[in-house]
């Protein structure tokens, strides 16, 4: 009998997810970002589910991407950090790849290599959130190095990524968005003297829910696939997403306890009533943050339950004692429909992408709606 933490991974909530980021951007194509196992889910599986759906899926590196080709996806791959060494570019080259260029290093080390097949460029550009990307003072320069090399396909990408695009009240997105604008139209002047287009993208998932300006050419859904809200409350596109992912074990122990008797680790939760405690299987080894608090919920029998004591490797302890009839081996949710992994990351002091992306492998992923 197998250790029963799972991870049940719905993959008709995964294309519901995608079509809602499309019809949210209807005049933009959307880029399927499955970097980091496809935050947790199963990358391959992932990709599989939404071959007929996404014209181009997003990865961190270039590790990522031959995982994919070697599990026989031949749709465009775009390499969001693009290549580490002058090696790689033979490698974009040779299997198609799409790559993202954020600094003169990377622009050379395309610009100066071997000519093969042209590639799919995007340009990175700094707009503030000062992590990646060329900055706007010479974006026209550098623009014309890849747009006059043979390395390059025509019709280069602008992209940019946004700092505080999850935060609707902050001003730095619309300065954000004017330094864009302000940096493509120098752009398209070098691009009309070339006879070439600009794409443009802007747009993460935070972006492509809450703002209309910044849903341009190509959009790039990571997080909403999977059914996460980056808003930390409720809003008008993301109210309109499944969860993906239920994170599910079941009961292994039953006890009663007397008041006055401690749970777990450190003996810091103390019965203040004769009490029903379950232990399941699951644990930070599983993924599942130690840092949670008691009083942090689980659902079992439909109902929440807390958490209580400390959450060790293998094993949590939840107080039922107010929940009829709990059986050995009753199924718990940890996160999922009804339980929003936001939810949880919250009470872990971090964000739902964290508890995701970390999903070890021992939780076996169990694929339904395929």
């Amino acid at each position: 009998m197998a250790r029963p933490a799972k991870a049940k991974i719905n993959l008709d909530a995964l294309r519901h997810n995608y079509n809602v980021a499309c019809n949210i951007a209807p005049d933009s194509q959307a880029v399927a970002i499955v970097k980091a196992n496809a935050y947790g889910h199963g990358a391959v599986e992932t990709v599989k589910a939404l071959q007929e759906h996404a014209p181009v899926f997003g990865v961190a590196c270039i590790e990522e991407a031959m995982e994919l080709r070697e599990a026989g996806i031949e749709q465009p791959i775009l390499l969001l950090e693009g290549m580490f060494s002058a090696s790689e570019v033979a490698v974009a080259q040779q299997q198609g790849f799409w790559v993202a260029v954020g600094s003169r290093a990377q622009i050379e080390m395309l610009t100066h290599a071997k000519a093969g097949q042209p590639l799919k460029v995007w340009l990175k550009l700094d707009t503030g959130m000062h992590r990646l990307g060329v900055q706007p003072h010479e974006a026209v320069t550098l623009y014309r190095l890849l747009a006059e090399s043979d390395n390059v396909a025509d019709a280069i990408v602008l992209m940019t990524h946004l700092a505080c695009g999850d935060e609707l009240e902050r001003p730095q997105t619309d300065t954000q968005i004017q330094c864009f604008d302000e940096t493509l139209a120098a752009i398209k002047d070098v691009a009309d003297e070339l006879g070439q287009t600009v794409e443009t993208s802007l747009a993460n998932s935070a972006g492509t829910m809450a703002w209309q300006d910044c849903r341009r050419s190509w959009v790039r859904p990571g997080y909403m696939l999977y059914g996460g809200n980056p808003f930390g409350h409720s809003q008008e596109s993301a109210d309109q997403l499944q969860p993906v992912m239920n994170l599910l074990t079941a009961v292994i122990a039953l006890r009663d306890i007397a008041v006055g008797e401690c749970v777990g680790y450190g003996a810091n939760w103390c019965a203040q009533r004769p009490s029903k405690i379950a232990t399941i299987a699951m644990g930070y080894a599983d993924g599942y943050p130690r840092v949670v608090k008691t009083g942090t919920p689980v659902l079992i029998h439909g109902e929440r339950v807390s958490i209580v004591g400390n959450v060790s490797m293998d094993m949590i302890t939840i107080d039922v004692t107010d929940i009829a009839d709990v059986q050995l081996g009753d199924e718990v949710m940890m996160w999922g429909e009804g339980l929003p992994v936001d939810e949880i990351a919250a009470c872990a002091g971090t964000i739902g992408y964290e508890l995701l992306a970390r999903m070890p492998t021992r939780v076996p992923r169990i694929y339904v709606g395929g």
